[in-house]
């Protein structure tokens, strides 16, 4: 059977039989991959540890008739232990995972593993608040796979200008004229923060006061949801 390798953070772990289990994993170059981690459950497995969520290694599989076999596992990136330890790192990855396996049910991508890695790598070493790293995470996820947001000219018919109308149907923020009655208004911190979010201005995030965080947060999470076109179960156990 045909044995490759690639390089993969694991989103998600279910038990298989007694000892055994299914490894859903985002690859580097074969895209989503679904494999069985044989004997991981057991005390004395070399590379259990290695398997578990949030966890990046080089993995060495063979092809199989339902199921790849995951064979060898080399640690790159011991995220796990750190995340876990921290709730709000927790919950934050957590959701980053479960956004990362829906958006790419269809087929993997080079940079959606790449902005992952790089989302778990800060998480575990705290580099920003865990819920900020998180916002921004979903708002480029969302932008790479086609749903580019916009918090600057009108989303509907590209007006420039000031505007403030949020409508995540439409794609951001709109102009009066294209915003139907009663659309949700945002003041100009929490579209800036929004902007800083999307482009890695970390130093404007950092300075947002917690009441902007927290309507921002609220925005992301409507829009990411929105444009999945289904909840995230992990979303209501984030820290705020």
């Amino acid at each position: 059977m045909p044995v490759y390798r690639d390089e993969a953070v694991v989103l998600r772990t279910h038990k298989l039989g007694e000892a055994d289990r299914i490894v859903t994993m985002l690859t580097r170059a074969h895209g989503k991959v679904r494999a069985v981690a044989k004997g991981v459950r057991r005390t004395g497995s070399k590379f259990g540890a290695r398997l578990e969520p949030f966890m990046v290694a080089d993995v060495q599989l063979y092809e199989g008739r339902n199921l790849d076999i995951i064979t060898q596992a080399e640690s790159l990136g011991s995220y796990g232990a750190l995340i876990t330890a921290d709730y709000g790192s927790y919950t934050a990855a957590s959701v980053m995972v479960e956004t990362a396996d829906k958006l790419t049910e269809s087929e993997g991508s080079l940079q959606q593993y790449l902005l992952l890695v790089g989302a778990l790598r800060s998480l575990s070493r705290q580099e920003h608040g865990s819920h900020l790293t998180l916002n921004s995470y979903l708002l480029r996820a969302v932008s790479m796979a086609g749903w580019a947001p916009s918090f600057q000219d009108c989303a509907r018919c590209g007006a420039v200008g000031e505007h403030s109308a949020m409508v995540v149907q439409l794609g951001g923020i709109v102009c009066d004229s294209c915003a139907a009655p009663g659309s949700p208004r945002l003041d100009a911190a929490t579209i800036g923060l929004l902007s800083a979010l999307l482009t890695g201005d970390w130093e404007h995030a950092s300075a947002s006061p917690e009441r902007t965080q927290s309507q921002a947060a609220g925005v992301v999470a409507a829009y990411t949801q929105w444009h999945l076109g289904r909840g995230l179960r992990s979303l209501e156990h984030v820290v705020r």
